[in-house]
């Protein structure tokens, strides 16, 4: 049963994944686009997740670790440009 449940969650996660780089393309405005590659942060590290627990291996979880921090990094370093034009000041 949980396999089936993993292999639905797989896939669903795959379509948001793809929705969201759509999104990230065809965004209409620069903000839209950054709040695109914020939710595809995320949508990686629920992907990477859900990998690890289909396949039982612990090497994913750290990789989505990583993903983690680098994607909030990113989001922050994007905003302060976004709204300021210098990320360090």
């Amino acid at each position: 049963m949980i396999t089936i449940a993993v292999m639905i969650a797989l896939t669903l996660m795959t379509l948001a994944v793809a929705l969201s780089f759509w999104r990230l393309l065809r965004g209409p405005s620069l903000p839209d686009r950054i709040l695109a590659l914020d939710t595809l942060y995320i949508n990686t590290l629920a992907l990477l997740i859900l990998l690890g627990i289909h396949l039982g291996s612990a090497l994913y979880f750290e990789a989505a670790l990583l993903i983690a921090v680098m994607g909030f990094v990113g989001t922050v370093a994007a905003c302060k440009y976004l709204l300021r034009g210098d990320i360090i000041e």
